[in-house]
């Protein structure tokens, strides 16, 4: 990912929305952000144009079914009564 963030002159943050934003109108990623300038950096990988052979990079990089876990540490879940 950082690879590919840095031929495209982008953090590797914006290259993950833009592949998501690519994905198809269904799919609305909602990026959480502490620092206004990161508001600015996210809304700028609306921008980013990536080609079939970028996105087929990155498709070969993260398949579907890859990221596999929870969404929250065991003790947050079990904070959280879960």
């Amino acid at each position: 990912l950082a690879e590919l963030a840095a031929e495209l002159a982008a953090t590797p943050a914006q290259l993950a929305l833009a592949w998501l934003l690519s994905r198809g109108p269904d799919i609305v990623p909602i990026p959480a952000t502490r620092r206004a300038g990161r508001v600015d950096e996210n809304v700028a990988a609306a921008e980013l144009c990536l080609s079939s052979e970028q996105l087929e990079r990155l498709d070969r990089a993260f398949p579907p079914g890859v990221a596999a876990g929870t969404r929250y540490p065991q003790r947050q879940l079990a904070a959280m009564g879960i």
